[in-house]
Protein backbone atom coordinates (compact mmCIF):
# COMPACT_ATOMS: atom_id res chain seq x y z
CA UNK A 1 0.00 0.00 0.00
CA UNK A 2 1.17 3.37 -0.92
CA UNK A 3 2.26 5.17 2.92
CA UNK A 4 1.97 8.67 3.25
CA UNK A 5 5.07 10.39 1.64
CA UNK A 6 6.15 13.62 0.22
CA UNK A 7 4.64 13.79 -3.65
CA UNK A 8 6.84 12.50 -6.23
CA UNK A 9 7.59 14.85 -8.68
CA UNK A 10 6.76 15.16 -12.49
CA UNK A 11 10.36 15.14 -13.24
CA UNK A 12 13.76 13.58 -11.98
CA UNK A 13 17.01 12.78 -12.50
CA UNK A 14 18.44 9.51 -13.61
CA UNK A 15 21.67 8.51 -11.99
CA UNK A 16 23.26 5.83 -14.70
CA UNK A 17 25.20 8.80 -16.87
CA UNK A 18 26.60 10.17 -13.74
CA UNK A 19 28.04 6.65 -13.29
CA UNK A 20 30.26 6.94 -16.68
CA UNK A 21 27.29 4.51 -18.45
CA UNK A 22 29.11 4.76 -22.25
CA UNK A 23 31.53 7.67 -21.56
CA UNK A 24 33.42 8.94 -18.89
CA UNK A 25 32.70 12.36 -16.42
CA UNK A 26 34.48 13.96 -14.03
CA UNK A 27 33.07 14.32 -10.51
CA UNK A 28 33.46 18.08 -10.79
CA UNK A 29 30.69 17.75 -13.95
CA UNK A 30 28.55 15.11 -12.61
CA UNK A 31 28.14 17.26 -9.31
CA UNK A 32 27.70 20.56 -11.23
CA UNK A 33 24.88 17.97 -13.14
CA UNK A 34 23.10 17.16 -10.08
CA UNK A 35 22.66 20.34 -8.67
CA UNK A 36 21.78 22.18 -11.98
CA UNK A 37 19.34 19.67 -12.19
CA UNK A 38 18.15 20.31 -8.06
CA UNK A 39 17.81 23.96 -9.24
CA UNK A 40 15.38 23.52 -12.06
CA UNK A 41 13.09 21.40 -10.46
CA UNK A 42 14.65 17.83 -10.63
CA UNK A 43 13.22 16.97 -7.65
CA UNK A 44 13.88 13.04 -7.48
CA UNK A 45 17.14 11.44 -8.16
CA UNK A 46 17.09 7.68 -9.07
CA UNK A 47 20.34 5.74 -8.95
CA UNK A 48 21.76 2.40 -8.30
CA UNK A 49 24.94 0.34 -7.06
CA UNK A 50 25.09 -0.91 -10.20
CA UNK A 51 25.90 2.26 -11.83
CA UNK A 52 29.91 2.88 -12.26
CA UNK A 53 29.80 -0.15 -9.38
CA UNK A 54 29.11 2.55 -7.23
CA UNK A 55 30.25 5.97 -8.84
CA UNK A 56 27.58 7.34 -9.73
CA UNK A 57 25.87 6.59 -6.03
CA UNK A 58 29.10 8.28 -4.46
CA UNK A 59 29.16 11.61 -6.81
CA UNK A 60 25.38 12.05 -6.24
CA UNK A 61 26.39 12.05 -2.04
CA UNK A 62 29.11 14.25 -2.97
CA UNK A 63 27.03 16.67 -4.77
CA UNK A 64 24.06 16.21 -1.97
CA UNK A 65 26.74 17.04 0.59
CA UNK A 66 27.03 20.28 -1.22
CA UNK A 67 24.09 21.63 -1.39
CA UNK A 68 22.36 24.10 0.19
CA UNK A 69 19.08 23.86 -1.07
CA UNK A 70 15.56 21.25 -0.52
CA UNK A 71 16.76 18.28 -0.25
CA UNK A 72 15.41 15.92 -3.41
CA UNK A 73 13.65 12.55 -2.78
CA UNK A 74 16.22 9.86 -3.06
CA UNK A 75 16.03 6.53 -4.61
CA UNK A 76 18.53 3.75 -5.25
CA UNK A 77 18.16 0.07 -6.09
CA UNK A 78 19.21 -3.54 -4.56
CA UNK A 79 19.23 -6.72 -6.59
CA UNK A 80 23.34 -6.37 -6.67
CA UNK A 81 26.36 -6.57 -4.22
CA UNK A 82 29.69 -4.54 -5.16
CA UNK A 83 32.57 -7.13 -4.37
CA UNK A 84 36.05 -5.01 -4.10
CA UNK A 85 38.53 -6.19 -6.74
CA UNK A 86 42.02 -5.15 -7.53
CA UNK A 87 41.81 -3.88 -11.10
CA UNK A 88 39.36 -2.02 -13.72
CA UNK A 89 39.62 -5.51 -15.69
CA UNK A 90 38.37 -7.57 -12.49
CA UNK A 91 35.70 -5.04 -12.52
CA UNK A 92 34.27 -6.59 -15.72
CA UNK A 93 32.55 -4.64 -18.44
CA UNK A 94 29.42 -4.03 -18.15
CA UNK A 95 29.10 -0.74 -19.64
CA UNK A 96 30.62 1.59 -17.65
CA UNK A 97 33.54 3.51 -17.95
CA UNK A 98 36.46 3.90 -15.37
CA UNK A 99 33.94 2.26 -12.69
CA UNK A 100 35.19 1.83 -9.13
CA UNK A 101 37.14 -1.10 -8.54
CA UNK A 102 34.40 -3.33 -7.49
CA UNK A 103 32.33 -6.17 -9.46
CA UNK A 104 28.68 -6.64 -9.32
CA UNK A 105 26.70 -9.75 -8.25
CA UNK A 106 23.38 -10.50 -8.49
CA UNK A 107 22.23 -11.00 -4.87
CA UNK A 108 18.51 -11.03 -4.03
CA UNK A 109 18.85 -12.98 -0.54
CA UNK A 110 17.59 -10.75 2.67
CA UNK A 111 21.61 -10.26 3.77
CA UNK A 112 22.13 -9.03 -0.08
CA UNK A 113 19.55 -6.32 0.20
CA UNK A 114 20.57 -5.12 3.77
CA UNK A 115 24.60 -5.26 3.00
CA UNK A 116 23.43 -3.46 -0.41
CA UNK A 117 21.48 -0.96 1.11
CA UNK A 118 23.86 -0.17 3.55
CA UNK A 119 26.73 0.60 1.26
CA UNK A 120 24.39 3.11 -0.60
CA UNK A 121 23.75 4.64 2.56
CA UNK A 122 27.21 4.95 3.43
CA UNK A 123 28.08 6.20 -0.40
CA UNK A 124 25.30 8.58 -0.46
CA UNK A 125 25.03 10.27 2.98
CA UNK A 126 21.98 9.44 3.37
CA UNK A 127 20.26 7.31 6.47
CA UNK A 128 16.49 7.20 4.65
CA UNK A 129 15.81 6.27 1.26
CA UNK A 130 12.38 7.41 0.04
CA UNK A 131 12.21 4.32 -2.49
CA UNK A 132 14.48 1.50 -3.07
CA UNK A 133 13.72 -0.42 -6.22
CA UNK A 134 14.35 -4.01 -6.94
CA UNK A 135 16.85 -3.62 -9.46
CA UNK A 136 16.59 -6.16 -12.84
CA UNK A 137 14.39 -8.96 -12.45
CA UNK A 138 12.44 -10.33 -15.56
CA UNK A 139 12.85 -13.32 -17.88
CA UNK A 140 14.72 -11.53 -19.96
CA UNK A 141 17.61 -10.24 -17.98
CA UNK A 142 17.63 -14.05 -16.33
CA UNK A 143 16.83 -16.20 -18.56
CA UNK A 144 16.05 -19.78 -16.95
CA UNK A 145 16.67 -18.92 -13.79
CA UNK A 146 13.58 -16.55 -13.69
CA UNK A 147 11.48 -18.62 -11.95
CA UNK A 148 14.19 -18.92 -9.10
CA UNK A 149 14.94 -15.59 -8.90
CA UNK A 150 11.14 -14.26 -8.75
CA UNK A 151 10.39 -16.58 -5.88
CA UNK A 152 13.41 -15.60 -3.80
CA UNK A 153 12.12 -11.99 -4.56
CA UNK A 154 8.51 -13.03 -3.02
CA UNK A 155 10.70 -14.52 0.08
CA UNK A 156 13.48 -12.90 0.66
CA UNK A 157 13.57 -9.35 -1.16
CA UNK A 158 10.33 -8.02 -0.53
CA UNK A 159 10.21 -9.02 3.20
CA UNK A 160 13.56 -7.72 3.76
CA UNK A 161 12.50 -4.26 2.85
CA UNK A 162 9.53 -4.24 4.69
CA UNK A 163 11.65 -5.08 7.40
CA UNK A 164 13.39 -1.92 6.69
CA UNK A 165 10.70 -0.20 5.91
CA UNK A 166 8.88 -0.62 9.50
CA UNK A 167 12.75 0.53 10.96
CA UNK A 168 12.24 3.69 9.47
CA UNK A 169 14.64 3.00 6.68
CA UNK A 170 12.47 2.88 3.88
CA UNK A 171 9.76 4.91 2.58
CA UNK A 172 8.25 3.31 -0.66
CA UNK A 173 9.45 0.12 -2.23
CA UNK A 174 9.31 -0.83 -6.01
CA UNK A 175 10.73 -2.27 -8.85
CA UNK A 176 13.01 -0.80 -11.44
CA UNK A 177 13.28 -2.80 -14.82
CA UNK A 178 13.45 -2.66 -18.48
CA UNK A 179 10.36 -5.33 -18.89
CA UNK A 180 6.93 -4.92 -18.18
CA UNK A 181 5.80 -8.38 -18.24
CA UNK A 182 7.12 -9.24 -14.98
CA UNK A 183 5.64 -5.58 -13.80
CA UNK A 184 2.45 -7.42 -14.56
CA UNK A 185 3.44 -10.69 -12.73
CA UNK A 186 4.86 -9.36 -9.42
CA UNK A 187 1.65 -7.25 -9.10
CA UNK A 188 -0.52 -10.52 -9.05
CA UNK A 189 1.43 -11.50 -6.05
CA UNK A 190 2.92 -8.34 -4.09
CA UNK A 191 1.96 -4.80 -3.15
CA UNK A 192 4.01 -2.37 -4.41
CA UNK A 193 4.58 1.34 -4.62
CA UNK A 194 6.03 2.37 -7.32
CA UNK A 195 7.12 0.96 -10.74
CA UNK A 196 10.16 1.96 -12.08
CA UNK A 197 10.34 0.77 -15.93
CA UNK A 198 12.56 1.86 -18.63
CA UNK A 199 12.19 2.34 -22.56
CA UNK A 200 8.53 0.33 -22.46
CA UNK A 201 6.44 3.55 -22.89
CA UNK A 202 8.39 6.34 -25.38
CA UNK A 203 6.85 7.59 -28.20
CA UNK A 204 8.54 4.63 -30.04
CA UNK A 205 6.98 1.80 -28.45
CA UNK A 206 4.08 1.55 -25.94
CA UNK A 207 3.84 -2.19 -24.65
CA UNK A 208 3.39 -0.44 -21.07
CA UNK A 209 0.16 0.46 -22.59
CA UNK A 210 -1.08 -2.22 -24.94
CA UNK A 211 -0.42 -5.05 -22.31
CA UNK A 212 -2.84 -3.11 -19.96
CA UNK A 213 0.12 -2.86 -17.42
CA UNK A 214 -0.02 0.73 -16.91
CA UNK A 215 -3.62 0.64 -16.05
CA UNK A 216 -3.26 -1.75 -13.48
CA UNK A 217 -1.04 0.31 -12.23
CA UNK A 218 -3.60 3.02 -11.85
CA UNK A 219 -6.07 0.76 -10.28
CA UNK A 220 -4.22 -0.63 -7.95
CA UNK A 221 -2.17 3.15 -7.01
CA UNK A 222 0.62 2.10 -7.85
CA UNK A 223 3.06 5.31 -9.13
CA UNK A 224 4.57 4.76 -12.79
CA UNK A 225 8.43 6.53 -13.21
CA UNK A 226 8.65 6.30 -16.89
CA UNK A 227 12.40 5.92 -17.67
CA UNK A 228 14.21 5.73 -20.84
CA UNK A 229 11.94 8.18 -22.44
CA UNK A 230 14.76 8.68 -25.13
CA UNK A 231 15.72 4.78 -25.42
CA UNK A 232 18.79 4.85 -24.63
CA UNK A 233 19.05 8.13 -26.51
CA UNK A 234 17.68 7.29 -30.01
CA UNK A 235 15.08 9.77 -28.92
CA UNK A 236 17.84 12.54 -27.64
CA UNK A 237 20.10 12.75 -30.87
CA UNK A 238 19.61 12.70 -34.54
CA UNK A 239 19.27 8.68 -35.65
CA UNK A 240 22.38 7.84 -37.44
CA UNK A 241 24.12 4.68 -37.32
CA UNK A 242 26.19 5.28 -34.13
CA UNK A 243 22.86 5.26 -32.62
CA UNK A 244 21.94 3.16 -29.71
CA UNK A 245 18.55 1.27 -28.66
CA UNK A 246 17.82 -0.72 -25.51
CA UNK A 247 21.07 -0.28 -24.18
CA UNK A 248 22.94 -2.25 -27.71
CA UNK A 249 23.40 -0.25 -31.10
CA UNK A 250 20.54 0.56 -33.13
CA UNK A 251 19.29 -2.01 -36.01
CA UNK A 252 18.58 -0.29 -39.70
CA UNK A 253 14.43 -0.42 -39.54
CA UNK A 254 14.35 1.07 -35.95
CA UNK A 255 17.03 3.78 -37.21
CA UNK A 256 14.45 4.41 -39.92
CA UNK A 257 11.74 4.76 -37.89
CA UNK A 258 13.25 6.98 -35.72
CA UNK A 259 14.11 9.29 -38.81
CA UNK A 260 10.50 9.42 -39.67
CA UNK A 261 9.61 10.49 -35.98
CA UNK A 262 12.46 13.58 -36.45
CA UNK A 263 10.94 14.57 -39.80
CA UNK A 264 7.20 14.19 -38.65
CA UNK A 265 8.74 16.65 -35.66
CA UNK A 266 10.24 18.91 -38.05
CA UNK A 267 6.98 18.91 -40.35
CA UNK A 268 5.69 20.74 -36.46
CA UNK A 269 8.79 23.11 -35.85
CA UNK A 270 8.85 20.96 -32.72
CA UNK A 271 11.68 19.59 -31.24
CA UNK A 272 11.71 15.30 -30.56
CA UNK A 273 13.30 15.53 -27.74
CA UNK A 274 10.23 18.25 -26.10
CA UNK A 275 7.74 15.45 -27.74
CA UNK A 276 9.42 12.21 -26.53
CA UNK A 277 9.99 13.74 -22.65
CA UNK A 278 6.01 15.49 -22.37
CA UNK A 279 4.33 12.08 -24.40
CA UNK A 280 4.86 9.45 -21.55
CA UNK A 281 3.75 12.18 -18.19
CA UNK A 282 0.47 12.65 -20.14
CA UNK A 283 -0.71 8.83 -18.90
CA UNK A 284 -2.21 8.93 -15.32
CA UNK A 285 -0.40 6.13 -13.68
CA UNK A 286 2.53 8.11 -14.50
CA UNK A 287 3.84 10.40 -11.70
CA UNK A 288 7.25 11.10 -12.87
CA UNK A 289 9.70 11.42 -16.07
CA UNK A 290 13.22 10.06 -15.41
CA UNK A 291 15.69 11.79 -17.10
CA UNK A 292 19.38 11.06 -16.94
CA UNK A 293 21.79 13.89 -18.13
CA UNK A 294 26.07 14.38 -17.61
CA UNK A 295 25.85 17.73 -17.63
CA UNK A 296 24.40 21.48 -17.30
CA UNK A 297 23.84 21.99 -20.29
CA UNK A 298 21.86 19.05 -20.88
CA UNK A 299 19.68 19.87 -18.06
CA UNK A 300 19.13 23.49 -19.30
CA UNK A 301 18.20 21.77 -22.21
CA UNK A 302 15.79 19.11 -20.37
CA UNK A 303 13.96 21.78 -18.50
CA UNK A 304 13.29 23.81 -21.61
CA UNK A 305 11.98 21.04 -23.75
CA UNK A 306 9.37 20.16 -20.60
CA UNK A 307 8.24 23.19 -20.52
CA UNK A 308 7.66 23.65 -24.69
CA UNK A 309 4.12 23.96 -25.95
CA UNK A 310 3.23 21.45 -28.57
CA UNK A 311 0.82 21.87 -30.84
CA UNK A 312 -2.29 19.12 -30.92
CA UNK A 313 -2.09 18.62 -34.63
CA UNK A 314 0.98 16.80 -33.83
CA UNK A 315 -0.59 14.29 -31.45
CA UNK A 316 -2.77 13.77 -34.19
CA UNK A 317 -0.15 12.90 -37.00
CA UNK A 318 1.83 10.75 -34.75
CA UNK A 319 -1.42 8.90 -33.98
CA UNK A 320 -2.13 8.59 -37.63
CA UNK A 321 1.01 7.50 -38.52
CA UNK A 322 1.15 4.69 -35.72
CA UNK A 323 3.75 6.08 -33.27
CA UNK A 324 1.12 6.61 -30.69
CA UNK A 325 -1.63 3.67 -29.75
CA UNK A 326 -4.89 4.74 -30.34
CA UNK A 327 -5.77 4.76 -26.95
CA UNK A 328 -2.85 6.60 -25.52
CA UNK A 329 -3.26 9.93 -23.37
CA UNK A 330 -1.36 12.73 -24.84
CA UNK A 331 -0.82 16.13 -23.34
CA UNK A 332 -3.25 18.65 -23.71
Amino acid sequence: MMSVAQPLPSIGLGGAGLGNLYQAISDEQAIATVHAALENGFALIDTAPYYGHGRSEQRIGLALRSWSGPRPLVSTKVGRVLDPVASVAEAGDFGFAHPLLYRPRFDYSRDGVRRSLAESSARLGVAKFDAVLIHDIGRVTHGEDHPRIFRQVLDETLPALEELRAEGVVDRIGIGVNEWEVCVELLEHAALDIVLLAGRYTLLEQPALQSGMLDLCAARGVRVLAGGVFNSGLLATPPGDASTYNYEPARAPVIARARHLWDICAEFGVAPQAAALQFPAAHPAVATVLVGTRSPAEVAEIAAWSQTALPPALWARLRETGFIAPDAPVPA
